[in-house]
């Protein structure tokens, strides 16, 4: 069924989302020497979608443990020197490329501190899997590289959280995941159809806001900001849903397309509550609901966690289906090259 999908090879999506996964025991081991040399705190520092994809796991680690963890921009890093940095800071930098100049300036700043550095990427012998203390290559482009700095990341936490004793299940929720690569290419097949619908939708008009929460939130500001601004030239308002009520609300009238993403976790309602509030008010609103998506074996804790993966596994389907509408390939840029990423 699989085969069947527009501009899509499965062989090559499983092998990759599976050598995301497969990295679990190297991502362990790599927390576990960071946490016997003394590293108390996580920082994960990706420039642009990379950076935002981080998140999740960063959220997780600050809500279910006590060990700290955040979310920083590369660029800014460097340039504010931050006072925490040191050699109890296990810092991570994902970079698809390996190439990405912001990141190997934070690399060569965070070093120079003291700080353990693992850069995860899609490509080997690059300059940042060269000069990172560890380095692990899984190799994905950008239609693939989304799940997979996901899962990657996701491991990373879970793994910190089973060695300070924030979570007793690690190996068992390590199990599910490594089923999610077959059942996201599953879920890929069965939405093919609504992601037309969708993808159609969303080329009918000319700017977007874009809304989620808790683990969807990074995946609505990613897909908002580098994928239909970045590669489709399409104008966004991405919001949290617990800002929408602060003021973008006021932009919603007849007409305005909304497209909501919902997850699992504890913070769906702030995402029902755009949902009643625009109901009514637009007859534009387009739901994403990683709910409706069957993942047979998979634990409703796990699914909690996985909300995101499964999203952006359903939103590829949607560019796909976007790019030929528009006539306008992912690849497209104006400014890329110019940028030296």
């Amino acid at each position: 069924m699989a085969t069947d999908l527009l501009n899509f090879d499965p062989a090559r999506y499983l092998r990759i989302q599976s050598g995301a996964v497969g990295l679990a025991e190297q991502i362990d081991g790599v927390v576990a020497d960071a946490l016997g040399s003394g590293v108390t705190k996580v920082v994960f520092a990706g420039a642009g979608g990379a950076g935002i994809l981080m998140q999740p796991a960063a959220d997780l680690l600050r809500d279910r443990s006590t060990f700290r963890a955040e979310v920083v921009l590369p660029a800014e890093l460097v340039v504010t020197d931050p006072a925490w940095l040191g050699r109890d800071t296990l810092v991570v930098i994902p970079s698809l490329s390996g190439t990405t100049a912001e990141s190997i300036a934070a690399l060569d700043h965070v070093k120079a501190a003291g700080a353990r550095v693992l850069v995860l990427t899609g490509h080997e012998g690059t300059p940042l899997a060269t000069k990172a203390d560890v380095s692990l290559v899984n190799f994905a482009e950008d239609d693939t590289s989304c799940e997979s700095f996901y899962l990657q990341s996701l491991l990373l936490a879970l793994s910190v959280m089973a060695r300070t004793s924030a979570l007793d299940d690690h190996a068992a929720v390590v199990a599910e995941l490594e089923r999610l690569p077959a059942l996201l290419l599953e879920a890929k097949a069965a939405f093919e159809g609504q992601a037309l619908i969708l993808a159609e939708a969303i080329a009918a008009d000319s700017w977007h806001i874009v809304t989620g929460s808790g683990t969807t939130w990074p995946e609505a500001f990613y897909y908002g900001m580098c994928i239909l601004e970045e590669m489709q030239w399409i104008r966004t308002r991405p919001v949290h849903a617990s800002d929408f009520f602060h003021g973008t609300l006021e932009l919603v009238e007849p007409g305005t397309s909304l497209l909501l993403l919902k997850g699992e976790d504890a913070t769906r309602p702030l995402v029902d509550r755009v949902e009643r509030f625009v109901s009514g008010l637009t007859d534009k609103v387009l739901v994403l609901d990683a709910a409706q998506v069957e993942l047979p074996g998979i634990s409703p804790a796990t699914r909690a966690l996985v909300s995101p993966v499964v999203l952006a596994a359903l939103l590829e389907r949607v560019s796909a289906h976007l790019e030929v509408l528009r006539d306008h390939p992912l690849t497209t840029r104006r400014y890329y090259r110019r940028m030296a990423y």
